[in-house]
């Protein structure tokens, strides 16, 4: 019997899911998946903030740090997406029609 490898999860809003479906349907089935570059590159975007945001933000407050360190901790979140964004869309731009589906694929896993 295969042992279950360790993962995380984190929980997000019903409308990001249902974004995310909607986005992830319409590159595995549209003839070309490249017309939805730039939505893909916000979904990522979106993803990884609410990633950090359960990962990181959320501890930050339930451990009722003081104000000046999460000021500190949700501006390093905002500058990490910043520096992402322009990468994101670089790398997303580059890919083709098979990759996309790939991309997508891989994400539908990580959904189950």
């Amino acid at each position: 019997m295969p042992t279950a490898k360790p993962s995380l999860r984190y929980f997000h809003s019903s409308a990001l899911r249902l974004r995310t479906n909607k986005l992830l349907t319409a590159i595995e089935t549209d003839a070309d998946p490249k017309q939805h570059v730039e939505a893909l590159s916000a979904l990522v975007i979106e993803l990884a903030e609410a990633g950090m945001t359960y990962y990181y933000i959320k501890p930050v407050e339930q451990a009722k740090l003081g104000f000046v360190a999460r000021q500190t901790a949700g501006l390093g979140i905002a500058g990490s997406l910043r520096v992402m964004g322009p990468i994101v869309r670089n790398v997303l731009g580059g890919a083709d029609a098979r990759q996309l589906r790939v991309i997508s694929k891989h994400m539908r896993q990580l959904m189950k």
